[in-house]
C-alpha cells in the first residue's frame, strides 16, 4: 500500500476514506486504488454494489487527472461511462487507471476493475475537466 498516496485521497476525498479505499501505487501513467467487499456494500445476493464499484472508479479516475494537472489547476468529473461485466460476491476488488487522453481542457481516463482472480468487473471511460486557477 502507498499511505501517502491513501492519505492524500483520503483528505481530498473523505468518502474514499468511509469506502475503505487504498492507494497501491501511483503516477502521471497510472494509478491503482483497491477496495473490498464487505456485506454492508452489497445489493441483493451480497453482490457488490454497482454505486461501490462507480465510486472507486471515480477516485481512481480521478487521482490519475490530478496528478497530471498543471500547477494551480484542479479537476472534476464531467462525464463517466461505466460497463457492468462481472459480479463481485467476495475478495478485493483494484482499479487501475491509465490516460487516455491528456488535454489542456480535459483529461479523459480509462478505469478497469478486477476482481482477485484478474477477471474484468467494469470498464469505466471518464472524462475529467482541467480547471485552471481563477478559471471558475
Amino acid at each position: 500500500m502507498d499511505e501517502a498516496l491513501t492519505r492524500t485521497i483520503h483528505e481530498a476525498m473523505p468518502l474514499a476514506a468511509q469506502l475503505g479505499f487504498e492507494a497501491l501505487e501511483g503516477g502521471p501513467e497510472a494509478v491503482v486504488v483497491r477496495g473490498a467487499w464487505a456485506r454492508e456494500r452489497c445489493t441483493a445476493a451480497g453482490v457488490l454494489h454497482g454505486g461501490y464499484l462507480m465510486s472507486l472508479a471515480d477516485v481512481t479516475a480521478a487521482t490519475l487527472a490530478f496528478l497530471n494537472l498543471p500547477a494551480g489547476a484542479s479537476t472534476t468529473t464531467i462525464e463517466s461511462k461505466t460497463n457492468f461485466l462481472a459480479a463481485v460476491r467476495g475478495g478485493l476488488v483494484t482499479a487501475r487507471a491509465e490516460p487516455v487522453h491528456l488535454g489542456r481542457r480535459t483529461t479523459v481516463v480509462q478505469v478497469d476493475i478486477t476482481d482477485d482472480t484478474g477477471r474484468l468487473v467494469t470498464r469505466t471511460l471518464q472524462t475529467q475537466a482541467v480547471i485552471e486557477e481563477g478559471g471558475g
